[in-house]
């Protein structure tokens, strides 16, 4: 690769990471329109059984948080393929931030840590990493630019914040009245 490559994955990697980490870790500390409430993010639960909300309630539930995991670290299992074009380390590294992300969500209080993100992460990083050795060396570049955009629109969602909605239109799904309607400002 490239030294220009070389420095566009690095670009492409810290940008796609800072969004992972930005989504899973820091959401108590901003805000994109009224996707969530902030005050809410901060919280220290650890569920270590594997699958437990299979069952439980709503079938919309974990299918939307073991596929959204799974699809969100795809992109990880890409970039860091890229950087040895090799699937084992690929994988390990990308259960190593996922084990990192879970940790440090429960040690700073910063969102629920779950045995499920972590295997769901890694099996995301995993079919990632298959899937760029599959697509091979031609695709590396969209792969790169794909993430390099995607941390920059991330960056202008943060940005735009509130303003990306009308509190006034926010119905919280427990029934109760939403806090963001109670103590946000219209817009």
């Amino acid at each position: 690769m490239s030294p220009s490559n070389r420095r566009l994955l690095a670009t492409a990697t810290v940008a796609y990471i800072a969004v992972v980490v930005a989504l899973t870790t820091l959401k108590s500390f901003y805000r994109i329109g009224y996707l969530w409430e902030p005050a809410r993010q901060r919280a220290r639960e650890l569920h270590l059984v594997p699958l437990d909300s299979l069952g439980q309630g709503s079938w919309f539930a974990p299918l939307f948080d073991y596929g959204g995991n799974l699809a969100f670290f795809i992109p990880v299992g890409v970039l860091f393929f890229m950087w040895r074009e090799r699937i084992g380390p690929a994988i390990a590294w990308a259960a190593a931030l996922s084990l990192s992300i879970e940790v440090s969500q429960y040690l700073f209080s910063l969102g629920r840590s779950d045995i499920d993100d972590l295997l769901f992460n890694t099996l995301g990083g995993a079919i990632g990493a298959v899937f760029a050795k599959w697509c091979g060396p031609r695709f590396y570049r969209v792969w790169m630019w794909l993430a390099v955009a995607l941390g920059v629109v991330f960056a202008v969602l943060v940005a735009l914040g509130p303003r990306l909605g009308n509190p006034e239109l926010v119905k919280d799904l427990d029934g109760a009245s939403s806090p963001a309607s109670a103590t946000t400002p219209a817009v």
